[in-house]
């Protein structure tokens, strides 16, 4: 289809140009954006980034370089150049459109922040001027490129085409493929973190390639086929991404961003435990922040403190068990009279429990209540975790490298997420977990099959409970201090339950890997765009509109799978998928 006449209407563009000319339009256009890289786009170092010099990218010219460069990539892969047409398996021309856009949002962002930080389109350079129009170019070709799916608009360019059956790769070639991609993830994330807090524009521009090149790849096909890849071989998928974490710390010049690591972890892990609740069986807990309170509390009232009416110095080991349990006392003993309700009913309860807790804590001050907590003072001077005769709290040497105080509880959250990870895994395939599952699809049909559903959720809010207390074990010795303002359901800095539920249903809802991303750009993103924190709530609640419309599975869907039978009538699990995962285990099982 070289001309615009011999196509149909479904296949046409929104633009009337002949995809001969089209495509050589989007190229000339991406190759502009990577030279305009390399030229001055202000006069003034004022604006983030330093963007005044001729031949070295820094700050958005590097963002714009790498969407340039990808929206290159995929118009010569669209083109059948030999060796590309890996990164669009799946034929379509809309992966060249998003990533054209990511192109375009990023030069125009830049070129817009640079005239109202600094007053005006004057202190625009030659450089910004040329990355807008050269970013132009590519979006006005790609939709001018005839598109398979019926209808014609901006609808179809963004409508994902069907997948074709992956090739067949060796086993060896497949694990490299798996350690490429952890490796950009590990790449991507250290860049993104490594942005200045006081950088917002910066940030920004992050996001919006993050977003638009990350939807490309979704259309491409290409993240299905990692996604495939990661699942057949989930052991080392796992340990790739353990390693990753682990190197992490070495890649940062400060302990700001290992702090920052650190609370991203421990958020995650209470997530991963909401989403045993939520995810796997359906109950809708809107004061699950509690149990993550209730642990904190725990240890901090054994660890040492002076400000402990107990002055007991558990070892952390000790201290751990101690939150745990008392977590998963609490979440026996208030799932125990609630769980026998259902939908809003449950949620109201749960919503109360988590607001009596903080009150109480707020009230045990000597004056209201028995001192235990000093109220909204909270317990103070926590010490640091000693384990085989190491102090967190002190730096250590490694070689060349010197990790700090929050390097090394880095570490240690990632030794907890490891075990909180096997035990979602290893639960979510069990028997139990099955049960679970059951009862989230129908309660009142898994009952009838003999599950005992009561029994089966307290359950699964005593081990979600319990996982939460371990995590708040570990806060409360990184933080020095607990006290009741983070322990509400919305309002507060993270972690509150109204962030812990976002964080399961955007990443994705009975998933691993959901909660964990989740977590992550729920406590990243306000981090680093310090002057939206008034304004968080709003862009929460945009964000879950947004994803309710176009992905209501969550960023990461739970994998499904298609079962087939050989001839020889052996179960095959291919690659290509239409039941969900916890169908396939259930039927398999059947």
């Amino acid at each position: 289809m070289t001309d615009t006449t011999l196509q149909t209407p479904a296949e046409r563009g929104p633009l009337p140009l002949p995809a001969a000319v089209a495509r050589p339009l989007i190229a000339v256009g991406a190759v502009g954006t990577i030279a305009s890289a390399f030229m001055s786009w202000t006069w003034t170092s004022d604006f983030p980034g330093n963007l005044t010099i001729y031949g070295y990218p820094a700050g958005l010219q590097i963002l714009a370089l790498v969407a340039g460069a990808l929206t290159l990539l995929y118009v010569l892969a669209l083109w059948r150049v030999k060796g590309l047409g890996w990164l669009n398996p799946a034929g379509a021309t809309s992966p060249v459109f998003l990533t054209a856009l990511s192109a375009f949002a990023v030069c125009w962002f830049t070129g817009i922040a640079i005239a109202v930080d600094l007053g005006g389109l004057v202190n625009l350079d030659p450089g910004a001027y040329v990355a807008m129009v050269a970013s132009l170019l590519p979006v006005l070709g790609a939709l001018a490129l005839p598109h398979p799916a019926p209808g014609t608009g901006l609808k179809g360019y963004l409508t994902k085409p069907d997948q074709p059956r992956p090739g067949t790769l060796s086993p060896l070639v497949e694990r490299a493929v798996v350690t490429v991609g952890t490796a950009l993830g590990l790449v991507v994330f250290t860049y993104g973190i490594g942005i200045d807090d006081d950088d917002s524009e910066t940030f920004i521009g992050f996001l919006l390639i993050c977003v638009f090149a990350a939807w490309g790849l979704v259309h491409a096909g290409l993240l299905d086929r990692y996604t495939t890849l990661s699942t057949r071989h989930k052991g080392f998928a796992a340990c790739l991404a353990f390693v990753a974490a682990v190197i992490f710390p070495f890649t940062q010049s400060n302990d700001h961003n290992a702090n920052i690591g650190v609370n991203i972890l421990i958020f995650a892990t209470v997530a991963l435990g909401l989403n045993i609740v939520v995810g796997l069986t359906g109950l809708l807990d809107l004061g699950y922040v509690a149990f993550l309170g209730v642990g904190a509390y725990a240890a901090a009232l054994v660890s040492g403190s002076e400000y402990s009416p107990f002055q007991v110095h558990f070892p952390f080991w000790a201290a751990a068990l101690t939150g745990m349990a008392a977590s998963l006392v609490f979440g026996v003993l208030i799932g125990g009279p609630t769980l026998r309700l259902r939908g809003d009913y449950l949620a109201i309860v749960t919503l109360g429990f988590g607001e009596i807790f903080r009150i109480t804590v707020n009230n045990l001050d000597g004056d209201s209540g028995p001192n235990i907590t000093r109220g909204p003072n909270g317990i103070t001077q926590i010490p640091d975790i000693q384990l085989f005769g190491f102090n967190l709290g002190d730096a250590h040497t490694f070689g060349s490298f010197t990790l700090g105080r929050f390097a090394n509880y880095l570490f240690l959250m990632l030794i907890i997420t490891a075990i909180v990870v096997l035990v979602f895994t290893r639960a979510a395939d069990s028997r139990i977990g099955r049960s679970w599952i059951a009862i989230r699809e129908d309660e009142t049909a898994a009952t009838a099959m003999g599950i005992n559903g009561f029994r089966v959720k307290l359950i699964a809010f005593a081990l979600g409970a319990s996982l939460a207390g371990l995590a708040g074990t570990v806060m409360a010795h990184v933080n020095y201090s607990v006290n009741p303002q983070p322990y509400q359901f919305a309002g507060a800095a993270p972690p509150n339950s109204a962030f812990l539920l976002a964080a399961v249903v955007l990443g994705g809802m009975g998933t691993v890997s959901g909660p964990l991303l989740g977590a992550s750009l729920l406590y990243l993103i306000p981090e680093k765009l310090q002057f939206m924190q008034n304004y968080e709530l709003l862009a929460f609640g945009v964000a879950l509109i947004l994803l309710m419309r176009f992905r209501p599975e969550g960023i990461i869907a739970n994998r499904r799978r298609k079962l087939e039978f050989h001839e020889t009538g052996q179960l095959d699990v291919p690659a290509q998928t239409t039941l969900s995962e916890d169908t396939a285990v259930t039927k398999a099982g059947a």
